[in-house]
């Protein structure tokens, strides 16, 4: 019998930090298709602007600070991308791309680059745009109109691109299938169901995320909605509405501001699911997700504190 003494780890496998980010840059890409088709060509500007001056912070500070550059690996695209994503598409091109240099330089570089930032990058260049410029922020447009002929749908197919109030906000509502499908306004990447559970599905197949905090952190809502008043027949349409959806499978999963033990997961998602129906229901903005998500991103240490999973073979002591 022969034994080999190395160092760990002892259990390697073939995916990279390159290889991972990858796969959810491709998995964004049918949602921004759909963007585009929504919202017009000014959907795509919005977003390369946004990556643009991610991956240029990045490369900048990283120069400027002799540290080794890290932009191929496609972690300032995906952040560029999920922060156009969370953003209006009559957005000003420099209000994108200063919230794409927040994302980049305050909360992840200065904090010490990938793997070391506390809170998701692109959701706290949000918050910080919508404290900053909240009419901006709520600029939305009708969709196009295209699509609702097709479904027989009327609900947009008399209106042009103007400002309107989004579902949530009390403004134009919607049928399931035009909420699943994409026809309602709201921000870039965050309309079309259908774009993003292909997308979800293509990260689960790849192993990239589990289903543990986007099957929670949206039954949670739902719970929770329906204990604070919703009624059960407008739940479905809710839990498309919004960034939901975006936000459960492809922010809460979130490798580096995420737990990573099972349990702090499910109370992770558990809490995300309840202070986002609470604000959807009782606070002054009509969505709640991305607050959800940084605020229990601050919780993350805490709950991986007491959350610690029992280690493998380890008895009790006898009294």
């Amino acid at each position: 019998m022969k034994l080999f003494v190395g160092s760990s780890p002892h259990i390697r496998s073939e995916a990279t930090v390159s290889t991972v980010m990858r796969d959810v840059v491709i998995a964004l890409i049918p949602t921004l298709l759909a963007g585009i088709y929504f919202f017009g060509f000014r959907a795509l500007l919005v977003t390369l602007v946004s990556v643009i001056f991610a991956v240029g912070s990045e490369y900048i500070y990283e120069k400027l600070t002799h540290r080794p550059i890290t932009i191929k690996d496609y972690s300032a695209v995906i952040t560029g991308m999920l922060l156009a994503f969370n953003v209006p598409v009559t957005i000003p091109y420099w209000m994108v791309a200063l919230g794409s240099m927040f994302a980049i330089i305050i909360v992840k570089q200065l904090y010490g680059g990938l793997g070391m930032n506390f809170m998701n990058p692109a959701l706290a260049a949000r918050a910080a745009l919508m404290a900053s410029f909240p009419t901006a922020m709520a600029n939305y447009v009708a969709p196009n109109s295209g699509i609702s002929n097709l479904i027989n749908s009327s609900t947009y197919s008399s209106l042009d691109a103007t400002t309107f109030a989004t579902p949530l906000s009390k403004g134009t509502q919607v049928n399931f299938l035009e909420a699943f499908i994409g026809v309602r306004g709201g921000c870039i990447g965050e309309v079309s169901t259908i774009c993003l559970l292909i997308g979800a599905g293509y990260l689960l197949y790849r192993g990239v995320i589990q289903l543990r905090i986007p099957l929670v952190f949206i039954s949670t809502t739902a719970v929770v909605l329906a204990l604070t008043g919703t009624p059960i027949a407008k739940l479905p349409i809710q839990l498309l509405m919004g960034g939901l959806i975006l936000g459960a499978f492809f922010m809460a999963t979130d490798y580096v501001s995420a737990p990573v033990n099972r349990k702090a997961q499910i109370f992770f998602a558990i809490g995300c699911g309840i202070i986002t129906a609470l604000i959807r229901n009782f606070g002054n903005l009509p969505e709640g997700v991305s607050y959800s998500i940084l605020f229990m991103n601050i919780l993350t240490p805490l709950l991986e504190k007491y959350c610690v999973p029992k280690v493998f073979g380890e008895g009790r002591v006898k009294k």
